[in-house]
């Protein structure tokens, strides 16, 4: 038996939830043509990798490359006639700005965002391009979150919450109606938590279409709130997160009670597993996913034999990561496979003593990237030196056997190391 099957939630009943699987039907055919049915789809290859069947849905092939849209558009169609023309009013730095300035210009809303001053530009310009109006306040999410509240009283605004309402929660579980049209075989879903908005609604949706449906939430192991909450846990939460949309550190006072209901279990997953998951599905699927949205696979990945023979449904929910650090991230990865590798090589400080070690590494094919001598800041011998050798190597084996091959030659080598 996986460890899946042994864990079963408390049956809330539908009445004691404050969401319905007809809602979200009611948001779907509220928000049908508006947005993109996106595609779910098998993945062979990543399948075989974790050893159940994995299929994903690829929600950052939304206009705003995210699932946010879903539930700010049926909130925003939900508004009266008094509170369209006033407008609404959210804090985000993230998806959720950009879902509700979208739609919120296509019909007609005014929209303001109020971002933190350290917002990098080109979100702001992103969100103001979509036709909302941005206010930069604070230095943290908490304080424009603040000043998002005070300007709702103000200006009479309609205040929309990233997670925390019924509507958006209605919205986002549009998701799980998809998925389970699409590919009805299904007998997992694995979502990632932040406030929890999408888990509630896809939870509700699922359990109601199948009412045996495993759902497992996903939290980055720095931003544990929702697990702290269900687990009756005190891990502490805070850090510099690859999945940034998730980084949420107090749960919803809604969704809290829709994920402790629903959820069979929820896990975190390390950065090094965040980092894997966005370069494979890149490699692997042409695809380009934020952290959060490549949670899914991260659980997966870390977690293999909780999921083994089951067949998984994975949303990757947003691909708005900055390019570079996209980079980074492919970069570090193709180092931990061996396949780009920093070693550092002690040799005597003399003429020619460069040319026999490039000589090795020309016998062995490996390319040689980039160079750095150090002779004064180190504690060797003043004849002789540190040399750093930036290079490229087919695989891990191949990278073994270049530092073998100079070990027999006489030079002390070490890989400098990834974290």
């Amino acid at each position: 038996m996986n460890k899946i099957d042994q864990l079963e939630p408390p049956m809330a009943s539908a009445q004691a939830l404050p969401v319905t699987v007809a809602d979200v039907r009611a948001a779907r055919e509220r928000i049908k043509g508006s947005v993109v049915h996106t595609p779910t789809v098998i993945s062979k290859t990543l399948s075989q990798l974790t050893g159940a069947t994995v299929y994903l849905k690829f929600e950052n092939h939304q206009f705003t490359a995210a699932y946010k849209e879903r539930g700010a558009l049926n909130r925003l169609l939900l508004l009266d006639d008094a509170a369209r023309a006033t407008g609404v009013i959210a804090a985000s730095a993230g998806n959720h700005a950009q879902g509700l300035a979208y739609h919120g210009a296509r019909l007609g809303v005014p929209v303001t965002i109020v971002m933190p001053n350290t917002t990098p530009l080109v979100k702001v310009m992103q969100t103001e391009g979509h036709g909302a109006t941005v206010v930069l306040f604070g230095e943290t999410f908490d304080e424009a979150y603040g000043h998002a509240r005070e300007l709702e009283v103000e200006r009479g605004l309609t205040f929309v919450h990233p997670f925390d309402e019924p509507d958006i929660i209605a919205g986002q579980g549009t998701v799980a109606l998809e998925m389970l049209e699409d590919a009805p075989d299904i007998d997992a879903l694995v979502i990632p938590i932040g406030g929890g908005g999408l888990f509630s609604g896809m939870g509700v949706a699922a359990r109601a279409l199948k009412p045996d449906i495993q759902l497992v939430g996903v939290q980055a192991e720095l931003y544990p709130s929702m697990y702290d909450y269900v687990k009756q846990a005190n891990l502490p939460a805070g850090g510099d997160t690859l999945a940034e949309g998730i980084a949420v550190k107090e749960p919803g006072n809604v969704t809290r009670g829709v994920v402790d209901a629903l959820a069979n279990d929820v896990v975190l997953v390390t950065e090094r597993a965040l980092e894997q998951a966005v370069s494979l599905l890149l490699q692997i699927e042409k695809t380009v996913v934020e952290g959060a949205g490549a949670a899914g696979l991260a659980a997966l990945l870390e977690h293999k034999a909780m999921f083994a023979g089951k067949t998984v449904g994975l949303v990757l929910t947003g691909g708005n990561i900055d390019t570079r650090l996209l980079a980074n991230v492919l970069l570090r990865d193709l180092a931990r496979s061996g396949r780009l590798a920093r070693l550092r090589i002690i040799m005597q400080d003399r003429p020619g003593a460069l040319f026999h070690v490039a000589r090795i590494f020309d016998q062995e094919a490996v390319n040689i990237l980039e160079l750095s001598h150090q002779r004064i800041f180190t504690n060797l011998p003043a004849k002789g030196l540190s040399l750093d050798v930036e290079c490229e190597t087919r695989d891990e084996a191949h990278l073994q056997r270049l530092m073998a091959a100079l070990a027999q030659s006489g030079y002390q080598v070490t890989p400098v190391e990834l974290a």
